[in-house]
């Protein structure tokens, strides 16, 4: 008899695309990150994203400072994989993104494949009143900015992180991105089996249509073969339709308040488990199993939790 396949859910917990003000549940102090994680560990969460946020107004914080207090007390209480940021915010230098996983050597941090536009924006036309003096220019800004990723600061990031075994949860925004993943591929700075985080629906990326889904499976399985592991995150109200999309391709899924704030139509989530679960129940409806812990770490070849620096 066949084994049931098992599923990655990777829950991605606070982010920098969401502000303060836009939901009463989005995770800002150390204390609300770590719960908020280990919540959607117990729920079904094989793998944490995490990024930090100043817990005096919310804004985000790449330094290793704040993250350390988080992941001490994640480390304590949970054996969920725990994936950091190197994507920060789009405002950051990419010294100041990568420092976080320099510092304590995580089982997996995460790696934009490529420089974009980065549509914050539009989130004005939803959220018109807000708390905290940054946060409508955070938004605002978006209109110009680029998210800087050159070739250069992809290498960057990869060298720095080299000889910490840290595998990297390489987030693709667009069909040029998985290219660029096999450049750096071919060149060996990069070693398989490479964990790809398709993106769906961000402003300046690739569309949330099933047939995107489509291409951009497609396409990494004509440039990886066997020597890649597939997931998939759809923004703010594709998250779902395109979790189970994956589920029902045989990919894994990311979910949690950084790509999404809601739970169903008009309904905020007001936790991160409370998406899991619902992932969870998408996967467990087709007919395959949720991974645990320990199933991720063989599916992504991941060197284990006791060998990090936190």
């Amino acid at each position: 008899m066949a084994k049931t396949r098992k599923v990655i859910i990777t829950c991605a917990v606070t982010g920098s695309i969401h502000t303060p003000s836009m939901s009463p549940h989005l995770p800002i102090t150390a204390e609300e990150i770590a719960d908020a994680a280990i919540g959607a560990a117990e729920a079904g969460a094989a793998i944490v994203h995490l990024h930090a946020r100043d817990p005096r107004d919310g804004r985000p914080d790449q330094t290793p400072e704040a993250f350390a207090p988080f992941l001490r007390v994640i480390k304590q209480r949970s054996d969920v994989v725990v994936n950091i940021t190197t994507g920060g915010a789009a405002t950051m230098t990419i010294e100041d993104r990568v420092r976080p996983a320099a510092t304590f050597k995580p089982e997996v941090a995460s790696l934009n494949m490529g420089s974009m536009n980065f549509g914050l924006y539009p989130m004005l036309e939803r959220f018109k009143t807000f708390k905290y003096e940054w946060e409508r220019p955070y938004l605002e800004g978006s209109r110009e900015r680029i998210f800087k990723n050159t070739f250069k600061d992809i290498e960057y990031i990869l060298t720095t992180c080299a000889e910490n075994g840290t595998r990297f949860e390489i987030e693709c925004y667009d069909i040029g991105h998985l290219y660029t993943l096999a450049h750096f591929a071919d060149r060996g700075i990069v070693k398989p089996p490479f964990f790809v985080q398709s993106v769906f629906g961000i402003l300046g990326g690739i569309g949330p249509h099933p047939e995107d889904v489509a291409h951009m499976k497609r396409t990494a399985d004509r440039l990886f073969g066997n020597n890649y592991r597939w997931s998939v995150l759809g923004a703010g109200r594709n998250q779902m339709p395109i979790a189970t999309l994956s589920a029902a391709m045989g990919g894994n899924i990311r979910v949690g308040l950084e790509d999404s704030l809601w739970l169903g139509p008009g309904q905020l989530a007001k936790t991160n488990a409370d998406q899991v679960r619902k992932a969870r129940q998408i996967v467990e409806g087709l007919g395959l199993e949720v991974a645990g812990p320990n199933d991720a770490r063989e599916i992504l070849e991941l060197k284990g939790g006791s060998a990090v620096a936190f």
